[in-house]
């Protein structure tokens, strides 16, 4: 089931996707598929043998006598009622319960995929509680059904006792009515209604061991809906139909015929107006225009992401909605404006362009995107693991990666959307070049911003508002003086610009070759160490953790004990009636079976009480747990330091699995589980006690069957133990595939690697199938040995009664008492062997937990930090050493010395992997150096209050991280330590020059953005992410590639926004346009991790070193 569901999410049509959050699926993968997994597995087979038990029981009654059959069964009717009514309930209330965790899934997902973003604007417990708002529906959707269950199930048993009181007391009636009958007419004797009652009991039993599982089954038939809501939808666009034609001749021309269209999420805003474009084979074009203005929308309809509502688009005039989409998608090879990665090899990562390529092939494709240098120079070469999304890596390195991986592929239409952006200016002119290089071989698409980009391009077609306004080549654009002649006015570069009064900001550049490697304290082995150690004491602290539960674990420990105690009593009251059936004085037969009926009735009462109250609180302190561990294992992960995500067991799927999966397994060890551990010692313990008391011969001699049955237990608990770890570990790796191909699932299919992803899942599981099959085994084997044993030991305890009893060795009630109470007494260990595999499961869950909430993260506040006043904002990074912890071999930063004064503005420029975004990421405190140190106002930043620190700092990425919530919850997002006024959002907005467009949409600042902000383009999600930055109105303010994603229209608006935000603060920004900082108070040019120059545009000019060769390359001079 898993890797269908899989398989069906991956082959759905993309809109499918808009539609539904992909953190969902995650959920429904891991948890879900669980619940069904333990609703279908062996609890069904031991539930079908309760059921037929059952029924053979009801059969032999009946068939022994069928009235007195008929009064014992006088409860099944309103029984069976009952439950139909406890399962439709708990079914509808498991589906709640799946959706609020679903929704939970998708939140915590969204959180750790952009664990920068929220940890730079100190948004962590705002979504602490948006995930935990989540848990509470989920936890009180749960405890109803909880309730209701345990209503249910007291109900049930005191039906079945007061069942027993009333057949009892009629079956009695029926002995002393026909006892005085012939022979020939006597239908009910002591050993007939022994037989009716004992077939009766067992049946009833039975039915009555067998309604716990309903709720399994309930809440599994809850998760099944959930999963089968997605199992059935079928795509819009099918691309697993093997139809469509395959042209044996593709030209690859290229046209658009009056195509009109609005995203399904969002049909009421216009994306392409009657869009008109024909493109000839061999051909480049580029599309420029205004962010929004649907140049990206055009390659996603090409690669049939979407069909448009009016028009057509064609190929060689044929229609691509009748061409065959996977071989159409072949053909085609796409770099988009925000590079996805995977998280395998670099040499992997390039080889999904094509899936066969040799190491030749794809070492070519690096070389033309500039890629071989940087990658030859790390350590594992090819071979480096990039960690999830490209963690390990610039942006640069991505996009150039993804060229490669665009290049090996060979395509006849290479689409680019903005693909050189993340390029220094160097970098962006080599590939450019293998671009152009390759450009007559293919039909070429380009959705660019730079005029280095476009310029070489056979046609530039400008659009606006949906629509073609002009094209043609770029000196033709330029002699006619429209639209596209602004456009390339406002990106001229001045050779010049006025001297500044601004103070000389002179350092050493020390090149020193001295290297300085981090320490990697937290590595893999000690976690491992840890958790290994942790699972010893782990019961213990579950149960602490459970504390504040103390009176509802308390009445349910009682009423366990009570319930579990029920049993041995209930043996004796059996035993004791069956032995008054012997007696000869119908009196005293009448009297004393009366009593006992009265007996069963008050244990009834008593049991039924106990079970509600044992299900019901140790249910409800369950939930409770497990909404407090879920809620402190996501504080406890958005705690850790960056490092610590970049490991690759650290991924986001595998966190999730954690929360969805380890959390919700954690009640296994405690609530119901403990409930049943407690019934077991406290029937076992009495069953013992009491029968050695009455008769030691024969309780040791059906005791005597007890070691066996335990023996089996223990080795099966111990074997279950080892087994519950090796899938927890397998289960969370399977996790990572999913979470990593659904929420890059347009890369995926782009790619068109849904079956390599396919591929790898099952790759994952067929060990956790293996295991399950031979889990499943030996457990086969266990519990036939159980249930065998205790028909050997009726079998022994009938032969030795029988002997006993005829030499007057033990009367008839003592041995019935003796025998029904230790009977009793080893089914319960049967009952508890059942459930055994969720409570060691939970003991492993809870280990990995507790490993986690105890871990101290290495970048904290210390426990006195430094109070600043703030007014002296400069920033100082002093013989700065610096190297990633996965990659501590490689050195980032070398002696790096950098001094930015209050209110100034210091540019970074250089090539990509230099170092730039380092910096800005030490300041954030997302890393410490391994060497030197930063100050800010003059005080070491890890002797500051680290949330202090990062409230004084407004960030905006290169690749903004919007979430999937209002357009205005976004922006307010910017500033999470206070409280944020709607004129401050729509001001900000403005400087951003992003109000018009949110006021166009139907719901304007209420419109969500849905995944990562899925329904804009590149540049709206920009203008987002500094209005969010500006909201903030940070002291520092950090820009790293802040306007990359821009047209030159909005670029130029908001970089007078950034200008004026700039104002009175201290800023570090990162670009490599240099139309963007020109104008900085000082440019820092970095190389190999030190700044090898620096000084002011015209300084760097005059000198005629590294930054006036990036000038020359930019003006198109180079």
């Amino acid at each position: 089931m898993r890797k269908t569901l899989f398989e069906k999410i991956l082959n759905q049509d993309i809109e499918w996707f808009d539609k539904n959050q992909s953190g969902e699926f995650t959920t429904t993968i891991t948890q879900n598929i669980s619940k069904i997994e333990d609703g279908i597995g062996e609890k069904i087979g031991i539930f079908i043998f309760f059921e037929a038990t059952f029924v053979s029981g009801i059969v032999m009654a009946l068939v022994n006598g069928w009235k007195l059959a008929l009064v014992c069964m006088v409860s099944l009717p309103l029984s069976s009622a009952i439950m139909s009514f406890i399962t439709w309930i708990s079914t509808k209330l498991s589906k709640e319960e799946m959706e609020s965790y679903a929704t939970a899934g998708a939140i915590a997902e969204e959180v750790l995929s952009s664990i920068r973003t929220v940890v730079a604007f100190d948004g962590q417990g705002k979504e602490i509680q948006r995930y935990n708002e989540q848990l509470v529906k989920a936890k009180n959707n749960n405890v109803k059904r909880i309730m209701f269950n345990a209503l249910s199930n007291g109900l049930l048993w005191f039906f079945v006792y007061a069942c027993y009181a009333l057949s009892f007391w009629y079956g009695v009636g029926l002995i002393l009515h026909d006892k005085y009958l012939p022979p020939d007419q006597q239908v009910y004797t002591a050993g007939n209604m022994t037989a009716v009652f004992f077939a009766t009991i067992v049946a009833t039993w039975n039915f009555g061991m067998g309604t716990p599982f309903l709720e399994t089954f309930g809440a599994a038939k809850g998760a099944a809906q959930k999963v089968f809501d997605v199992l059935d939808s079928e795509p819009i666009i099918n691309k697993k139909t093997k139809n469509g034609r395959k042209p044996a001749k593709f030209k690859s021309n290229i046209s658009f015929n009056n195509v009109y269209f609005s995203y399904p999420s969002r049909p009421d805003v216009k994306v392409l107006k009657g869009f008109n474009l024909r493109i000839n084979y061999g051909e480049t074009v580029a599309l420029v225009g205004n962010s929004g203005c649907g140049k990206s929308t055009c390659i996603q309809l090409l690669q049939r992401f979407y069909d448009p509502q009016v028009g057509g688009i064609f190929i060689d005039n044929i229609s691509i909605k009748d061409m065959n989409l996977t071989w159409l998608r072949s053909r085609m090879a796409v770099v988009s404006q925000e590079p996805a990665l995977f998280a395998t090899t670099i040499a992997e990562n390039i080889r999904y362009g094509k899936l066969d390529a040799t190491q030749r092939e794809i070492e070519e494709a690096a070389k033309k995107a500039n890629a071989h240098k940087f990658i030859i120079n790390l350590p594992n070469g090819y071979q480096t693991l990039i960690g999830e999304r490209g963690a390990q890596l610039s942006g640069g390195q991505k996009q150039r990666i993804a060229i490669a991986r665009a290049l090996v592929r060979k395509p006849d239409i290479l689409l680019l959307d903005e693909a050189t952006s993340a390029l220094d200016t160097t970098s962006e002119a080599e590939v450019q070049s293998a671009l152009d290089a390759i450009s007559g071989q293919c039909t070429t698409i380009i959705v660019a911003h730079r005029l280095s980009t476009i310029r070489n391009a056979n046609v530039i077609v400008f659009v606006a508002d949906g629509k073609v306004v002009e094209k043609g080549s770029h000196a033709e654009l330029m002699a006619a003086k429209g639209a596209y002649h602004k456009l390339v006015s406002s990106q001229n570069i001045t050779d010049t610009s006025e001297d500044q009064d601004n103070p000389k900001l002179e350092r050493t550049l020390s090149l020193s070759n001295k290297s300085y490697s981090c320490d990697n304290e937290d590595n893999e082995e000690l976690e491992e160490d840890s958790e290994e150690q942790m699972s010893k004491g782990v019961l213990g602290k579950v149960i602490k953790l459970n504390q504040r539960e103390w009176y509802a674990t308390f009445i349910g420990c009682l009423s366990s004990i009570i319930t579990g105690a029920s049993l041995p009593v209930y043996g004796v009251v059996f035993g004791g009636l069956l032995g008054v059936l012997a007696y000869d004085d119908d009196a005293v037969v009448r009297q004393e079976s009366n009593m006992y009926c009265f007996y069963f009735l008050l244990l009834g009462i008593i049991t039924g009480i106990t079970t509600f109250t044992q299900m019901f609180f140790f249910g409800f302190a369950g939930e409770r747990l497990t909404l407090r561990i879920r809620r402190k294992t996501f504080h406890a992960m958005l705690k850790q330091e960056m490092a610590w995500y970049d490991k690759k067991q650290h991924s986001v799927g595998a966190l999730c699995a954690k929360l969805s999966g380890d959390a919700a397994s954690v009640q296994g060890a405690a609530g119901v589980q403990i409930g049943a551990l407690l019934n077991f010692i406290s029937t076992l313990l009495i069953s013992c006690i009491f029968s050695l008391y009455k008769n030691w011969k024969l309780a040791l001699l059906l005791l005597s069957f007890a070691p066996l049955i335990l023996f089996s237990i223990y080795f099966e608990q111990k074997s279950l133990q080892s087994d519950a770890k090796k899938n927890q570990s397998m289960l969370e790796k399977s996790s990572k595939i999913t979470v990593e191909a659904i929420s890059n699932i347009r890369t995926v299919v782009s790619l068109g690697c849904e079956k390599v992803f396919q591929d790898l899942y099952f790759k994952e599981l067929l060990p956790y199938q293996k295991t399950a099959e031979r889990k499943a085994h030996f457990r086969g084997i266990v519990l036939g040995m159980a249930r065998s044993l205790l028909l050997f030991a009726y079998a022994a305890a009938l032969t030795y009664g029988a002997v006993v009893i005829m030499n007057k060795e033990l009367d008839h009630g003592t041995f019935f008492q003796v025998t029904e109470v230790v009977i009793v007494g080893s089914w319960s260990i049967g009952n508890a062997l059942s459930f055994s595999p969720n409570f060691h499961k939970g003991l492993v869950a809870a280990s990995k937990i507790f490993s986690l909430l105890e871990r101290v993260p290495l970048i904290r506040n210390i426990s006195n930090p430094l109070k600043t006043t703030w007014e002296n904002d400069n920033v100082e990074y002093t013989q700065v050493y610096f190297s990633y912890p996965t990659r501590s071999s490689v050195s980032v930063l070398n002696s790096l010395n950098l001094f930015v004064p209050k209110g100034k503005t210091v540019a970074l420029v250089g090539a990509s992997g230099c170092g730039k975004s380092t910096i800005i990421q030490l300041l954030e405190r997302f890393y410490d150096p391994c060497y030197g140190e930063i100050t800010v106002d003059d005080v070491d930043i890890k002797l500051m209050e680290l949330r202090k620190l990062r409230s004084q700092i407004g960030i905006v990425s290169q690749e903004p991280n919007l979430f999937d919530k209002t357009i205005a919850e976004n922006i307010d997002y910017g500033a999470n330590h206070r409280k944020v006024s709607m004129e401050e959002i729509i001001s900000a907005a403005k400087s951003a020059n992003i109000h018009q467009f949110i006021m166009s949409l139907p719901q304007g600042y209420e419109t969500r953005l849905g995944t990562k902000g899925a329904q804009l383009s590149g540049g709206q999600k920009q203008r987002i992410a500094i209005a969010r930055a500006l909201v903030r109105n940070p002291k520092i303010l950090l820009l790293d590639e802040a306007t990359s994603a821009l047209d030159n229209e909005s670029e130029k608006i908001v970089q007078e926004a950034l200008d004026n935000a700039k104002k009175g603060r201290t800023c570090i920004t990162i670009a490599h346009r240099l139309t963007t900082i020109q104008d900085a108070d000082v440019i820092c040019v970095l190389k190999e991790g030190f700044v090898a120059e620096i000084g002011t545009h015209t300084e760097l000019l005059e000198r005629k070193g590294l930054y006036y060769k990036f000038y020359k390359l930019q003006s198109g001079q180079g």
